[in-house]
């Protein structure tokens, strides 16, 4: 447990749900933890019940493993009854990139937000501005280095090996309807900055919010801007949709999509707002001459960084650069190469 950690409380302490097999958290909801082949190591999936079946929220990545372990539950917990519905809060691979199959096994249908499903059928297809090449291509102008441009080329498009096909139909999730699920009524919670409209799912009468990945109690979540969307804010974004989070009860429980259930919401959004606080003045602080996102990577993360992690780190510098340029306490210049640097905006 880090620091940060010991102002949140575990919901159930060190006890984890076995691959293939749920634990109940609150009256009608469960808990899976499925693994993940990259550094985050593992995603939490959501069962719902009511009388009829099931809904299942989040889908992990596809491959074989997730799809064994996914049997294996059908198998052991759903005492008989159907899945009903398949839910994903977002597009990224752990999320959504079983859906299809899902939809297709229970001939069932999948609901997620528009900019979400949206994004994914784009980042499915490979679609100019979201493959590969676009990425190097950006990632060129921000100063990454030729020998790990190199290696990003032969990834090609990693997301179609995690997410091969989404569903052909949706239902859309939106903040104006609530989702009915057997007794229960889910209000949706949208949000940016980590994804295009990430759909948390929060149940007053259970006091439990599944929070996806916008809130997460052991890791900050990944902010980043990419190719697609050159000029985003995901910083500022992403902090404008904590404060939507504020107006629930302070012990409601957490479900995150990675770490451990947790109560201390608040104390989380706290800690979160602060820890970006604290990076944007790292950036700002060495920005005295002009940086590029590469020249930041290395200030932000100190520790080994994998092609995958350094995706991630890429966008999450430009993302903090970002902000400050539109808080005007950075200037952004392009030379003749096309290269993109910062440097610290003069004071009055």
């Amino acid at each position: 447990m880090n620091a940060l950690e010991s102002e949140l409380a575990y919901a159930f302490g060190d006890t984890l749900p076995e691959t293939g097999r749920c634990m109940q958290v609150a009256p009608g909801v469960y808990w899976l933890r499925m693994g993940l082949p990259f550094a985050l190591n593992h995603i939490n999936l959501w069962l719902l019940e009511e009388e009829a079946g099931w809904t299942i929220v989040d889908c992990g990545i596809a491959n074989e493993d997730t799809r064994a372990a996914w049997e294996e539950v059908f198998a052991q917990e759903l005492r008989g009854l159907p899945v009903l519905r398949v839910i994903a809060t977002h597009c990224h691979p752990d999320h959504i990139g079983l859906a299809e199959w899902l939809c297709t096994r229970w001939q069932v249908p999948f609901y997620i937000t528009l900019g979400e499903y949206g994004f994914a059928r784009m980042l499915a297809a490979g679609l100019p501005g979201t493959d590969g090449a676009a990425m190097i291509n950006f990632f060129r102008s921000h100063g990454l280095a030729q020998d790990k441009l190199a290696q990003l080329e032969g990834r090609k498009n990693h997301y179609q090996t995690l997410v091969p096909t989404v569903p052909a139909h949706f239902i859309r999730l939106e903040e104006a309807t609530p989702l009915q699920i057997g007794q229960q009524t889910w209000r949706i919670i949208t949000g940016s900055g980590h994804s295009p409209e990430h759909a948390a799912l929060y149940c007053e009468s259970l006091g439990v919010m599944i929070s996806g990945d916008m809130v997460l109690p052991r890791i900050s979540t990944n902010t980043s801007v990419f190719a697609v969307e050159p000029e985003a804010d995901a910083v500022g974004n992403f902090l404008q949709s904590l404060k939507k989070f504020l107006p629930l009860p302070a012990d409601t429980l957490i479900l995150p999509s990675h770490g451990k259930p947790f109560r201390g919401l608040h104390a989380r959004i706290a800690q979160l707002t602060t820890h970006h606080a604290e990076r944007l003045a790292e950036v700002l602080a060495v920005c005295d001459t002009p940086k590029t996102a590469a020249d930041i990577v290395p200030i932000m993360f100190t520790r080994a960084l994998d092609m995958h992690q350094m995706t991630f780190a890429m966008g999450e510098a430009l993302a903090h650069l970002h902000r400050l340029w539109y808080e005007g306490k950075l200037l952004r210049m392009v030379d003749e190469h096309a290269l993109t640097t910062f440097v610290r905006a003069p004071t009055a």
